[in-house]
């Protein structure tokens, strides 16, 4: 890794990883109201702070420079490449694009999108009829697109951790759970008991394994 070369400074690379990504979540996402809109704008402002660091200004490298060097002093921490810091860490030798962490981040990324695109089809569908969504994703989670969100950024956050998201993880993470308790009261009160029935048999984020969730959906 240490005679790749550096790769920062690409701002056209930010600009457009960032547009392509908020682009493709919006498209499923669909904001509507204003705690749609603020949801989705933190999300971007994620997926922004990313690209900057990955192709922008390594702001996190910077700052762990001292250490970095000192317990790792074969790898040129300004290569690309570097910026995988999880393989980095622990002594992953070959391309990181192909190491494990990447590997997991493709899955979370990619399940986060898929999660995302279903539930939104069912969810269209629903409002159409004015029923409850309780299929699809819906059958297994009561809030699948923001479940959908988490598992984007956590993606990201294995692929390329920084600082900045580190720190804005738990923070977005608080703000979905406040969303989706909103929602849930709007609903509730929308659909009464009909919901209520719905919320005891499926769990809000964590799908039930097992006998339990085959009960659940039986």
């Amino acid at each position: 890794m240490s005679d790749a070369a550096p790769a920062y400074g690409l701002w056209l690379l930010v600009l457009v990883n960032s547009a392509v990504f908020i682009l493709f979540a919006f498209s499923f996402a669909k904001p509507a109201t204003k705690r749609d809109w603020r949801s989705f704008g933190a999300f971007s402002a994620f997926i922004v702070a990313l690209f900057t660091e990955m192709y922008g200004f390594p702001l996190t490298i910077y700052l762990l420079s001292g250490w970095l060097q000192s317990r790792y002093p074969g790898i040129d921490w300004l290569a690309h490449d570097s910026g995988h810091l999880l393989e980095m860490l622990f002594g992953w030798k070959s391309n990181p694009h192909f190491g494990p962490f990447h590997l997991l981040s493709f899955a979370f990324v990619g399940g986060g999108f898929w999660l995302l695109a279903s539930a939104w089809k069912v969810l269209f569908a629903a409002q159409q009829s004015y029923a409850l969504a309780v299929t699809g994703p819906y059958a297994h989670i009561r809030h699948p697109q923001y479940a959908g969100f988490v598992l984007i950024m956590l993606g990201f956050l294995v692929q390329w951790p920084t600082i900045l998201t580190l720190a804005m993880f738990p923070v977005l993470v608080f703000m979905y759970v406040r969303l989706a308790r909103h929602e849930e009261r709007e609903v509730a009160a929308e659909f009464g008991e009909a919901y209520a029935r719905y919320a005891v048999r499926v769990p809000a984020f964590f799908p039930r394994t097992g006998a339990q969730g085959r009960d659940a959906t039986g």
